[in-house]
């Protein structure tokens, strides 16, 4: 039986394997891979993120907004809404591997609001540079 997310150690364990298999996916890892260049520093800022969203705790210190519409700029405004969809794919299905319960839930419906807001505000600071 899986357990629910419960620790730092457990979203630790969530993100690496999530950003593992990103890395490796053909039509979003390249967004990932050129823009990180320290992926062990991401993977505990990411860890700091989904910490203080799941338990309401932690110290996330980051701008997401900024950085994802920095990375569609970088590529040319070519971010869809398709690659959210693989991500979040990706995201649901990698908790489902590891995870169940309440806390693992929440995490997916946290991740499918967050992708829902980034992808608009990509689309939004598009509208703002043309």
């Amino acid at each position: 039986m899986k357990k629910d997310i419960k620790t730092r150690g457990d979203v630790f364990l969530l993100v690496s394997a999530f950003y593992e298999k990103v890395r490796k996916d053909e039509q979003i890892g390249h967004f990932f891979n050129n823009a990180i260049k320290n992926w062990d520093e991401h993977l505990e800022k990411l860890t700091n993120f989904w910490e203080s969203s799941l338990f309401l705790r932690g110290k996330y210190l980051g701008d997401p907004l900024v950085a994802h519409a920095r990375v569609d700029k970088e590529n040319n405004n070519t971010i869809s809404e398709l690659h959210f969809g693989i991500w979040l794919n990706l995201w649901y299905q990698t908790i489902d591997e590891l995870f169940e319960g309440d806390y693992a839930e929440n995490a997916k419906r946290r991740a499918r609001k967050m992708s829902t807001f980034l992808y608009l505000k990509i689309f939004e600071a598009r509208q703002k540079s043309t």
